[in-house]
């Protein structure tokens, strides 16, 4: 949804996709092109997550939020991170074990779905991570 010439995720497009309890949620954006693999991202105002949504999918128990984005938040925001703070709910009860992946690829030949999700972060211990996440289809 386009606001103010941004490209915006909102809260009811959220609840139109979550409509039950899951421990992740996934993100395919489009167009979804291989271009998003090697793309410069920068200073292309790319679509970003609203706040609210952010909220709601941590109200709602969402502990891993993986998107083919270069963040959940406004490029140019004045560095307030709104959706992820929002999502780890900091700095009034900050969730420890929530997980936010930016700048994943999911291919065209993965069908929208439920999936297992093995999120493989990398093994240091920091504020940020690599992390390489592998679904499996449930069968």
């Amino acid at each position: 949804m386009a606001k103010k010439g941004d490209f915006q995720i909102t809260l009811s497009q959220i609840k139109e996709l979550v409509t039950e309890q899951v421990d992740a949620l996934i993100i395919r954006t489009t167009p979804n092109n291989l271009d998003k693999k090697s793309k410069n991202w920068s200073g292309s105002n790319w679509a970003y997550v609203c706040e609210d949504a952010m909220e709601y999918l941590a109200n709602l128990g969402v502990k891993h939020f993986l998107i083919d984005l270069p963040s959940v938040d406004k490029e140019f925001d004045g560095g307030h991170l709104l959706a992820h703070h929002a999502f780890w709910m900091h700095p009034q009860r900050t969730r420890f074990d929530a997980t936010i992946t930016e700048l994943i690829y999911v291919a065209e030949e993965i069908s929208d779905g439920n999936y297992f999700l093995n999120l493989q972060p990398a093994s240091f211990v920091n504020d940020a991570s690599p992390c390489k996440p592998v679904i499996y289809e449930v069968l």
